[in-house]
């Protein structure tokens, strides 16, 4: 089978479609999920015209497992816990908490790296409307914690935008985002990767040049109606 996206960029184009409702609009943010998200938003924010700035999420892995996601922690301080997930493992207390103290190390060292040179740094989210956007998903842990950390800086809406992602996905959204946009719910899903023919790793560099490229968010208030 043909993967769905030649890569990230590919994929932000296709992403951006589906959003050509919110083009244009003094009041829209893109959120970027790093690293794998920022090649993906950026051709979203390009496309709508909006202002683009990274929310950094770090998924908890399983020990032993570390693609399987039991949690994620994002900017700002917000947890999710897959509870159901870590009572199956029997994982015990201080496992759980070795794990959660690396990600919180590793996402203060890249909010401070990605934030050094990023013009679009800490953009006003209150009032405005917030499309947060990943390369694609799997468990929706990362998501999760994105959103959480979201809500806290009192958004007007929240969507969660995404180029691929299981079937049902959107059901687990629910009344944690206000809208839910995905361009491919396959019924056959094994990993995100799958549906990109290049899904070569997203490097801090990348990120960088990325977020330099885009003007700095000028503050301004969303608009009255």
């Amino acid at each position: 089978m043909q993967p769905a996206f030649i890569d990230r960029a590919d994929a932000g184009r296709t992403l951006a479609k589906l959003l050509n409702h919110y083009a244009r609009r003094d009041d829209v943010v893109v959120l970027a999920l790093p690293r794998g998200g920022v090649p993906v938003a950026y051709e979203v924010a390009r496309a709508l015209a909006a202002t683009l700035d990274v929310l950094v999420v770090r998924k908890l892995g399983v020990p032993w497992q570390s693609e399987l996601a039991m949690g994620a922690l994002a900017s700002g301080g917000a947890l999710y816990v897959d509870d159901e997930l870590v009572r199956e493992l029997a994982l015990p207390q201080h496992d759980f908490d070795a794990v959660l103290a690396h990600e919180r190390a590793e996402l203060a060292r890249r909010e401070q790296l990605y934030r050094a040179n990023s013009a679009a740094a800490a953009a006003e989210l209150a009032g405005r409307i917030a499309i947060v956007v990943d390369d694609g998903m799997a468990t929706g842990a990362s998501l999760k914690a994105a959103v959480r950390a979201l809500r806290a800086r009192a958004p007007a809406k929240i969507v969660a935008a995404l180029p691929v992602a299981p079937a049902g996905a959107a059901a687990k959204f629910r009344g944690d985002v206000d809208e839910f946009v995905c361009a491919l719910t396959p019924p056959q899903f094994y990993a995100v990767g799958q549906f990109y023919a290049d899904f070569s790793e997203t490097s801090d560099n990348d990120v960088q040049a990325l977020l330099a490229r885009v003007p700095a968010d000028d503050g301004r208030a969303p608009p009255d109606n």
